[in-house]
């Protein structure tokens, strides 16, 4: 079960202020995802590379055996860069109240608007498989149809992270 959205975000924000990624899972990170795909992974910023280390040892933790889904929940915000906390909190705040706004965002904002399909480029480039690549592209699909069950799992921890 997931947390309220504001309560969510709120411990989100927290945990970006000093997030830190122990050297014994970067290892394990670079081992899973091998030395291509890794190098993709520490393009994101630190935040962004122990949220998705969360959102991968939660699905690990339930038995989630998919190379697919595991290599997406390390690389699903590979597309935002490197963004600064201002930016997403901004894009958080337009995003919650003044959704219409969004389309006319530029810079860091666009990036995290545009995330989902750029880190599915960057991952298609790399050569990494399809459904990796469709499960990053999809991640942020306001409707995952219900036979979709890797999207809905990925989605389900992305959100519990």
């Amino acid at each position: 079960m997931s947390l309220p959205r504001p309560l969510y975000r709120s411990r989100q924000f927290l945990g970006a202020l000093r997030p830190a990624v122990a050297e014994a899972e970067l290892a394990e990170t670079e081992r899973f995802l091998g030395r291509q795909l890794f190098a993709l992974f520490r393009s994101m910023t630190l935040r962004d590379q122990r949220h998705s280390i969360d959102v991968y040892q939660l699905l690990r933790d339930q038995s989630s055996s998919d190379r697919d889904i595991l290599s997406a929940a390390l690389l699903h915000d590979v597309g935002k860069g490197r963004i600064r906390l201002w930016e997403r909190i901004a894009y958080v705040l337009a995003d919650t109240v003044a959704r219409p706004l969004l389309p006319r965002f530029s810079g860091g904002l666009a990036r995290l608007r545009d995330h989902a399909t750029l880190g599915a480029e960057r991952l298609a480039a790399a050569g990494a498989s399809p459904e990796l690549v469709r499960l990053v592209a999809e991640h942020e699909r306001r409707r995952i149809p219900s036979s979709d069950l890797p999207l809905h799992l990925l989605r389900a921890a992305d959100d519990a992270c």
